[in-house]
């Protein structure tokens, strides 16, 4: 089959794709699963500054009830405070937005975009022969028929993925890291956007977020590129134009392994803790990054922390 690519815009002129539309509209979106670190740092003070001029709104990703903790969301808001940043507004929580997604469910079911599925991810993995870095994908031979989704009121009960067209191309220019392909059933397949504990996944959601809060750039980083495919697909089904995107490098540790939450990667509370200043924590960012491949999303340490 011939490569396609989805209509996403790509002007002659790439530095005019990073032109954004204005009034300039940014977010920040911390996941209170964990205490914030210095690559969190260095995502938000970037989103901070491209806001200069424009408007910046803090969103609370917290639909997992299982993961996110209240007193996460208080040290992410002391934390940013700390750092010098600031936003417009009151916090959004996506906890309070359950009813944006269920409509966004609605359209993406009726037109036939979404199925249910009772596969697990272990069923995934098991039936997948991609190497263990790779994102295994979805079987197209389990797909249900789309008549058999109409059959449900809610999404409960079940997962529902999206239809992901084979050897479609989705190309895009990122604000920093230049053009950005990934095609469709193999650089990933059919995803996750409601689970079957009735949450919805992170690709639904902060679609209709950023829509539904008027983003006219997302920064966030560059783990998410293939995430951006996915949500471009999401976009066109909605009937929606993408906003424009800056991915930012990771940070990684000593071992070249991407900080994470779970394992207390250089907390920012704790290097204020240690009598570090804001502008100590923010300088990690600046010598200590993790360049994402533009071509797999994979990232390589250039300096460790």
């Amino acid at each position: 089959m011939t490569s396609q690519s989805l209509p996403f815009p790509l002007p002659d002129d790439e530095s005019a794709s990073c032109l954004t539309v204005q009034p300039y509209r940014g977010r920040l979106a911390p996941t209170p699963t964990g205490f914030l670190h210095v690559g969190h740092a260095a995502t938000f003070w970037t989103a901070f500054q491209r806001a200069a001029g424009g408007s910046l709104a803090l969103r609370i990703e917290d639909l997992d009830p299982h993961r996110c903790r209240k007193e996460f969301v208080q040290a992410a808001i002391d934390d940013l405070r700390w750092l010098g940043i600031i936003w417009n507004g009151k916090p959004v929580f996506q906890s309070n937005r359950q009813h944006l997604y269920f409509q966004a469910w609605q359209r993406l079911r009726n037109g036939g975009w979404i199925y249910p599925c009772q596969r697990s991810r272990k069923d995934v993995e098991a039936a997948s022969h991609a190497p263990h870095h790779e994102e295994p994908i979805f079987p197209i031979a389990w797909r249900t028929r789309p008549s058999e989704g109409l059959a449900f009121s809610s999404p409960c009960g079940v997962s529902w993925r999206f239809r992901v067209p084979a050897d479609e191309t989705i190309s895009f220019i990122d604000c920093n890291l230049g053009p950005i392909d990934r095609t469709g059933q193999k650089d990933f397949g059919d995803f996750v956007v409601w689970n079957r504990e009735n949450i919805p996944a992170y690709e639904l959601a902060v679609v209709v977020d950023d829509l539904d809060m008027g983003v006219t750039e997302v920064v966030r980083g560059a783990d998410l590129l293939t995430s951006t495919a996915r949500q471009a697909m999401i976009l066109r089904a909605l009937g929606a134009s993408p906003p424009s995107y800056f991915h930012c490098p990771l940070m990684v540790d000593s071992h070249g392994r991407r900080l994470s939450k779970r394992e207390g990667g250089l907390s920012i509370r704790d290097l204020r803790a240690s009598g570090l200043s804001p502008a100590e924590v923010l300088a990690y960012k600046t010598v200590q990054p993790a360049v994402a491949n533009a071509t797999t999303g994979c990232c390589s340490p250039q300096n460790s922390v």
